[in-house]
């Protein structure tokens, strides 16, 4: 056998959709973790495939198996929804994996939380703090001493520049830019391309150049 795959911790995945699609490829490459359990809540799509991967069932199962694995991560795009499956998971009594795509850019004292994907392409700088369960995704800027709390969606081509702080289960659109200093309140929503130059409340939705609050 291989002595590279001796070393690869086995693991689940907990979400089918093209999300998971992504989450898969990133974890593939990164070649620490194999994963070996792929489940979704949607009976609709057990029995499907996934990049080769069958998925088993819902949560019974992942019970059923739970001596064989502690450790997964949640694949799930929608932050509610990711959490929600989350904090199940550490009430069952498992822990999540961190997973950073090999072609993105970790700086120096940069620190991530558990269940946290880093994919493609995205760069976070010196000494940010990202916490668990947050999605980095593709091509996103994270600078430096930045903090993001739990249950973020940082979306494609996002530019967020130092010192910016994220609250939990916030949402930051496609594209958006968040000037150095300001401060996303918890559950806000920035939509795509929109820059953000003063503080966004929390729960508050936010849109536009400059960003203003929408409906």
């Amino acid at each position: 056998m291989d002595p590279v795959r001796k070393r690869m911790a086995d693991i689940f995945v907990f979400g089918a959709s093209g999300h998971g699609k992504v989450v898969l490829d990133a974890i593939e490459r990164a070649g620490e973790h194999r994963v070996k359990l792929l489940l979704d809540d949607a009976q609709q799509v057990w029995g499907s495939t996934l990049h080769d991967h069958s998925v088993a069932g819902g949560r019974d199962v992942l019970l059923q198996h739970k001596e064989e694995f502690q450790s997964g991560l949640v694949a799930i795009g929608d932050n509610a929804a990711r959490m929600k499956v989350a904090n199940w998971l550490l009430a069952q009594g498992f822990w999540q994996v961190t997973i950073v795509h090999p072609a993105a850019v970790l700086g120096r004292g940069a620190a991530l939380g558990p269940g946290t994907v880093v994919f493609a392409g995205c760069v976070i700088n010196s000494d940010a703090r990202i916490g668990a369960n947050v999605i980095v995704n593709t091509g996103a800027v994270i600078d430096h001493d930045c903090v993001i709390e739990d249950g973020v969606h940082v979306a494609p081509g996002c530019r967020l520049c130092g010192n910016v702080f994220v609250g939990a289960g916030a949402f930051l659109g496609a594209g958006s830019v968040v000037i150095p200093g300001v401060r996303i309140g918890r559950g806000a929503i920035v939509g795509a391309g929109a820059t953000v130059v003063v503080d966004v409340p929390a729960d508050a939705r936010v849109a536009g150049t400059p960003a203003r609050s929408i409906r």
